[in-house]
């Protein structure tokens, strides 16, 4: 939380100090509610492990068995176990360090020096390496809405900037990234790698391997975990990869917890390493993905791009990508 209210803060400082020269080099992306969420996503609602609705043949993880529910306190809470997908994150793949498409194209100073987009070309004729920075924001779309605001199960933080990786050293320093997460060097081999075909196939089919948790399925490896990618191809499967690179980033430094599962209806519970399976990722720029594609609007992580990634990079203004995330969430819904 402290960390947030100071990246709240240099934000609002550097607001203040951003000019319009460099405020019109950065793309701008409002989120319309209403013709840019895909709001199919949400579902299916289930109690216990009933479905009461789904549209669209959405895919859910295991509910809860029972649909009666206790949690601790004096006196225990006795309530209904409910599931659903709440949209509670929004994540930005910029070229530009300190380009907030999100917040209207508003470009910062670069008072703390951070990396640029770049290529590094690749020997035998191979796809080159590219760099992003990415920025997460508290989105609980629920709330700005005031929709069911006194909802216990529903996301109640306000609109927040949850996470920079122009300020994160180890973003683009491979050694660095290392040292944070160590394991990184086990699954640098064929063998490792390899695994990773099977995880795409699970999760174009259904949901990806929580097994093969260093595995982004079609999009590549989790590790190394930074903001270099081989074999770049294009914007969207590199920004899925980026945007699911960034939450395994979040779980391991205990700032993105499990939300998902009997063990969490009463609270989130620590997750140091992700279950990819909890989240859903949809497009909202530069072209949002609402319609009725293959594996829906918002496929699982790791799932092919194939049938919905025409026509969603163009240049100048669709060089950048922002994803709304969706996240399963189990809870007790107690009456008091």
């Amino acid at each position: 939380m402290q960390r947030r209210w100071i990246l709240s803060l240099a934000v609002l400082v550097a607001t203040w100090l951003a000019t319009p020269a460099q405020a019109s080099s950065c793309p701008s992306y409002f989120t319309n509610p209403a013709t840019d969420i895909c709001w199919r996503c949400v579902l299916p609602i289930s109690i216990g492990s009933v479905e009461l609705g789904n549209i669209g043949g959405q895919r859910d993880l295991p509910n809860p068995g029972s649909p009666v529910c206790v949690c601790d306190g004096t006196p225990p809470k006795v309530g209904v176990s409910m599931g659903f997908w709440e949209p509670v994150y929004l994540t930005e793949v910029v070229r530009t360090p300190y380009c907030f498409p999100a917040l209207g194209g508003l470009k910062l100073p670069d008072s703390i020096p951070a990396s640029r987009h770049g290529r590094r070309t690749r020997s035998g004729g191979k796809a080159p390496d590219a760099f992003y920075q990415v920025h997460q924001y508290i989105y609980p779309v629920f709330f700005l809405l005031g929709v069911l605001a006194d909802h216990p199960c529903l996301e109640h933080e306000s609109w927040d900037i949850g996470y920079m990786t122009e300020v994160d050293p180890t973003w683009d320093n491979a050694a660095l990234s290392a040292i944070v997460t160590p394991e990184s060097l086990l699954f640098a081999n064929p063998v490792a790698q390899a695994a990773c075909a099977a995880d795409c196939v699970s999760a174009s089919a259904g949901f990806p391997r929580r097994e093969l948790w260093w595995c982004a399925g079609c999009q590549g490896s989790m590790y190394p975990n930074n903001g270099w990618t081989t074999h770049h191809t294009g914007l969207v499967d590199t920004s899925l990869l980026l945007t699911q690179r960034l939450m395994l980033k979040l779980h391991r430094q205990l700032i993105a917890w499990r939300y998902h599962g009997a063990s969490a209806l009463c609270g989130p519970q620590f997750q140091p390493l992700i279950d990819k399976r909890a989240y859903r990722p949809q497009m909202i720029a530069p072209r949002p993905v609402t319609g009725a594609f293959p594996g829906g609007c918002c496929p699982p992580m790791g799932a092919s791009s194939a049938g919905w990634r025409a026509g969603r990079e163009f240049p100048i203004r669709g060089e950048d990508a922002v994803y709304l995330l969706f996240r399963k969430r189990n809870c007790c819904l107690s009456p008091y």
